[in-house]
C-alpha cells in the first residue's frame, strides 16, 4: 500500500511537471539596457525638476553638484540606449542621441 501511494505521488509530480512547466522569466540584455536607460533618464529629469523648484523658492543650495549628477546620469542613460540598439542590431537614432548628449554636456559644463 505504501509503495502504491509513493508511486502515485511520483506519477502526479511527473505529470504536473510535464503539463505545466515552470517558466523562468529572466531579463534579456535588451531589457537590462532599456531599464537602465529609463531609470537613469527619469532620475536625471527628477533631479532637474527639484533644482528648478529650489531655484523658484530662492534656494541655490547644492545646485551645481545636483546639476552635475543629473548630467552624469543623462550621459550614462544615452550610453545605455546606444547599447540597447546595438544589442538588437538596429541603428540607433544618432541625431537625437547626439542632441541629447549636447544638452547633458551643456548642463554639466554650466557650473
Amino acid at each position: 500500500m505504501k509503495i502504491f501511494i509513493f508511486m502515485s505521488f511520483i506519477v502526479c509530480l511527473i505529470l504536473i511537471t510535464i503539463i505545466s512547466p515552470i517558466q523562468i522569466s529572466a531579463e534579456t540584455v535588451l531589457d537590462v539596457y532599456m531599464n537602465d536607460f529609463y531609470s537613469k533618464s527619469n532620475e536625471a529629469s527628477q533631479i532637474l525638476e527639484e533644482i528648478e523648484n529650489s531655484l523658484k523658492d530662492g534656494s541655490r543650495k547644492k545646485v551645481c553638484s545636483r546639476q552635475r549628477e543629473a548630467a552624469r546620469l543623462g550621459l550614462l542613460a544615452n550610453k545605455s540606449l546606444i547599447k540597447a540598439f546595438e544589442t538588437v542590431g538596429a541603428q540607433p537614432p544618432m541625431e537625437a542621441i547626439k542632441s541629447s548628449q549636447k544638452r547633458w554636456e551643456s548642463i554639466l559644463n554650466e557650473c
